[in-house]
């Protein structure tokens, strides 16, 4: 008990160092999805759907290549008309990656077994060097 005592300060600061390891992995992990390299796998060698959450506007400024758009609003109503097979994986995007793990949660709410957000999302594809495109 002494040694709690005289060397708090010490185990103050091995705490919070363990927090601050445990935060990203926590946020990693809430966020979770592929990487952009782990996307272009699923898409060459299982076909994988990408769907891009963002808005009309920021598609046409640049969105991943092959991807379709369904804004998040509209992702209930339409992601059953634009991916009609629910085995296939499906790889949400968006620009940062938020706004696709909310819309994990929608499209595993509807029954997609395999759906994922791109980790980083738009900028993480670029970042990677992946084919983006506009229009």
């Amino acid at each position: 008990m002494t040694f709690i005592l005289d060397n708090w300060y010490l185990i103050f600061l091995a705490l919070a160092s363990g927090a601050m390891l445990l935060v990203p992995t926590l946020r990693g992990g809430m966020a979770g999805g592929v990487t952009a390299a782990q996307a272009v796998q699923l898409i060459n060698r299982e076909k994988a759907v990408v769907i891009d959450v963002c808005e009309p506007a920021e598609f046409a400024a640049g969105h991943a290549g092959g991807a379709k758009n369904v804004p998040l609003a509209q992702l209930q109503e339409r992601l059953p008309q634009v991916v009609k097979n629910k085995a296939v994986p499906v790889i949400l995007v968006c620009a940062k990656g938020a706004r696709a793990s909310r819309a994990a949660a929608v499209a595993k709410g509807l029954g997609y077994e395999r759906v994922q957000p791109l980790a980083g999302g738009l900028a993480a594809w670029r970042e990677a060097g992946m084919p983006v495109e506009k229009g």
